[in-house]
């Protein structure tokens, strides 16, 4: 039986019905009567994330899938990252492999094209001279849901559908009904973003058969990506195109390189085409569409995939406006989409170094975009998906065996060195503290002092003067900021394993972040070896050679790991909740930032991460009133159901998992920890199915859009004391109920 069949038989935790509507462009006004969800699936809109700042994509995917099959508008430039940007109204073909929200662009690998001759040409930014090969299209005529996208090419009359498996993608085109001759045109060589083709291959193994591969080098340095792909009918003719010579031969190898099919519709307007990948080999690429099922039907494929989201989005029940369950839904949607599955169904994958890796008892994954997510999606996981989170786990570990070096953003079998910090250390730190990993502590303590005591990075000089200088690198800053961050990572996990030496010389490594704060400003700056502050200095103005996609204001506060000692450092309790104040009250000017600083409050940034954990300071200096309104405000008007409904870029997860957290009423203001700090939770109510058996439920009496304060928290009936609700007190099931109200 193949996978995407066992995938159907799967049991859920919720009694569901089968729903095959999607979202298109129409957006439900808000409604805030509370709704039960009959199938979470019904509140997914793959649309959230696709405009303005999110750099989503909307197109078919299974739970932490290999293959994202999803639309391209054809066009390079930092809208398009994701390959389709909202505002467009063209398509130039259907990818397998793309990006969720990051600020970086590489992929939309093996791209198929549906057409009736003759073709239609634009200029698009990035393309051919002569013209990419498009067509138009409205949004009235397309919808996405969980492993679904369709759309209408309205300049050829195809109805194209796509759905896709863990390791494979199907698209189903209908050709009009006059039409006899059905064109495909399979397109591997010309680069729109940031990678560029190094070198392609195509093969017809049979008259419904191809295979091949893409080499590209981008943000990624070394990408491989073997295909195959099965047609459920035969080829009639087909024609090379190599670097604009055409050829008449049944394989080809080129750098840009595609291929042009012709297929007889007389008795049957619909050609199915299924498309497996690997970082293996073709043969591989092969082996996978076989157990993903090579001629498996459309629909079959489909529900299958539909039930897998259905078991993965019903981990948790909640009872919210039709609006906020939209939101949350799709928060969890976006939330499953990475890191993703890079080993093939035997377990083979390509290594960091180049080689072919074995991994055995769990999958690879890939697509760790640690920055980001060490600070909410990986706690996420360690919530509502504790398997993965072991495999995942794993993986990291894998990683530094043949690699060397702990992971600081992996994508397709390649270290991009991308943004900064260790952050592999606390994510698996976190992990292992909470029981979910059965990899040594000691293990885990030697790669993580690897990564802590090298000399690359700023590191050394962060050993000897206990900072990052800013004559040696650009963010200095946040590169001391963060690193010591991750040294109280190191002290945590050397504790539990009763490495005192290693605990104490790494707690005083965690308070390196002193050394920044300039007591005359307030704020921390930018000093050289010599320990003078650099001047002139402007907290407000947007500083890239001190801080990382931040000014002064959004990174003077990332010490999660010692607020108190933080606010004692800024004067005390009063002092540090009047600087809090200032920062979301001061304008800030974003025309004068980059793109990329989005989502502003003040000074406040949601739509960069370095912010995430800054409204619930206000605890710490006994004015959680404060945080309570402002993680509502932040959920109320920097998250919408509209495609521009992201503040800044999704980061493969981190932004829906602020989300997530926050709407449940908590969130995990320091990663490490084991504890969250409580907020004002947006939904009615909320059950948590954990993966223990245990049930954890939440309710908000009185709630409404109005009612933002917390006048009660009650944990299995009796008073919690404080603003910290325990990560075990979660899995231990049970109820949180909190009163909210208008007043404070």
């Amino acid at each position: 039986m193949n996978r995407a069949i066992r995938i159907a038989g799967l049991t859920v935790l919720l009694l569901l019905h089968v729903s095959c509507s999607g979202h298109n462009q129409a957006i439900p006004a808000k409604e805030q009567r509370a709704v039960t969800p009959k199938d979470p699936l019904d509140y997914v809109n793959p649309f959230i994330g696709t405009g303005g700042k999110g750099k989503t994509f909307p197109g078919a995917t299974a739970p932490h899938g290999m293959v994202q099959l999803s639309p391209d508008n054809g066009r390079g430039g930092w809208d398009w990252i994701a390959g389709y940007f909202y505002p467009d109204n063209i398509i130039a073909g259907f990818s397998h492999t793309h990006l969720s929200g990051t600020g970086a662009g590489d992929l939309y690998d093996i791209s198929f094209m549906p057409l009736i001759r003759p073709f239609k040409r634009e200029q698009t930014e990035g393309g051919p001279p002569q013209g990419t090969i498009v067509s138009h299209f409205s949004h009235e005529q397309e919808q996405a849901s969980p492993g679904f996208y369709q759309v209408y090419l309205e300049d050829y009359g195809i109805e194209v559908a796509l759905t896709a498996s863990t390791r494979s993608g199907l698209q189903r085109y209908r050709y009009p009904t006059d039409a006899q001759t059905g064109v495909v045109r399979l397109d591997l060589g010309y680069s729109r973003n940031w990678d560029k083709t190094v070198k392609t291959y195509m093969e017809l193994r049979d008259s419904r058969t191809i295979t091949g591969y893409r080499y590209s080098s981008g943000w990624a340095p070394e990408q491989r990506v073997y295909f195959a792909s099965r047609l459920s009918k035969p080829i009639t003719k087909w024609q090379f195109e190599r670097d604009g010579e055409l050829l008449s031969a049944e394989k080809a190898q080129g750098v840009i390189l595609a291929l042009e099919m012709d297929f007889a519709l007389v008795d049957n307007q619909e050609l199915l085409v299924h498309t497996a990948l690997s970082s293996v080999s073709m043969d591989n690429a092969l082996a996978n569409l076989k157990d993903e099922g090579d001629d498996i039907a459309f629909e079959t494929l489909h529900q299958a995939t539909r039930q897998a989201w259905r078991q993965e989005l019903g981990k948790i029940r909640v009872e919210a406006s039709a609006d906020n369950l939209t939101q949350f839904y799709t928060a969890m949607y976006h939330a499953s989409l990475a890191p993703r599955i890079f080993s093939d169904v035997d377990g083979r994958y390509k290594g960091p170094d180049g080689s072919i890796q074995q991994s055995t008892g769990a999958p690879r994954y890939e697509f760790f975009s640690l920055w980001d997510t060490f600070r909410a999606l990986h706690p996420w996981k360690t919530l509502i998906d504790t398997k993965r989170t072991r495999e995942m786990m794993d993986s990291l570990m894998a990683h530094y065996k043949v690699a060397g070096r702990l992971p600081v953003w992996i994508f397709q079998g390649n270290e991009t060195d991308m943004m900064m910090g260790y952050h592999s250390v606390p994510v698996l730190v976190d992990a292992y503290l909470k029981g979910l990993t059965d990899i040594p502590g000691q293990a885990i303590l030697q790669a993580a002092l690897h990564s802590a005591q090298q000399q690359d990075f700023g590191i050394g000089s962060y050993q000897r003067l206990g900072y990052v200088p800013y004559e040696e690198r650009s963010w200095n800053v946040s590169l001391t900021l963060e690193y010591a961050f991750d040294d109280y990572a190191i002290a945590k996990l050397a504790a539990a394993l009763g490495e005192t030496e290693i605990e104490q010389r790494f707690l005083t490594r965690a308070q390196h972040y002193r050394r920044h704060f300039d007591p005359a400003s307030g704020f921390m700056r930018a000093r050289d070896a010599s320990g003078q502050f650099r001047e002139p200095f402007d907290p407000d103005a947007y500083h890239p050679e001190d801080y990382c996609e931040a000014n002064a204001w959004q990174y003077s506060f990332f010490v999660p790991h010692d607020v108190p000692g933080m606010m004692a450092m800024m004067g005390g309790p009063k002092a540090f909740a009047a600087k809090l104040d200032e920062m979301f009250a001061r304008t800030q000017n974003l025309a004068e930032f980059p793109e990329w600083i989005s989502g502003a409050i003040g000074q406040y940034v949601h739509g960069n991460e370095p912010s995430h954990h800054v409204p619930y300071l206000y605890h710490y200096a006994g004015q959680g009133h404060k945080t309570q309104a402002l993680v509502r405000r932040i959920m109320d008007e920097l998250y919408s159901t509209a495609p521009d409904g992201l503040a800044g870029n999704e980061d493969a997860g981190q932004m829906s998992a602020w989300y997530l957290f926050s709407a449940l009423g908590f969130y995990p203001l320091n990663p490490v920890s084991g504890e969250y700090v409580l907020g004002s939770p947006e939904v009615e109510s909320a059950t948590l199915y954990l993966e223990n058996g245990k049930l954890f439920t939440i309710k908000a009496l009185n709630q409404s859009p109005k009612h933002v304060y917390v006048q009660a928290v009650h944990l299995n009936g009796k008073p919690l004391e404080g603003f910290i609700l325990k990560h075990q007190d979660i899995l231990a099931g049970g109820e949180l109920v909190f009163t909210l109200s208008e007043q404070l």
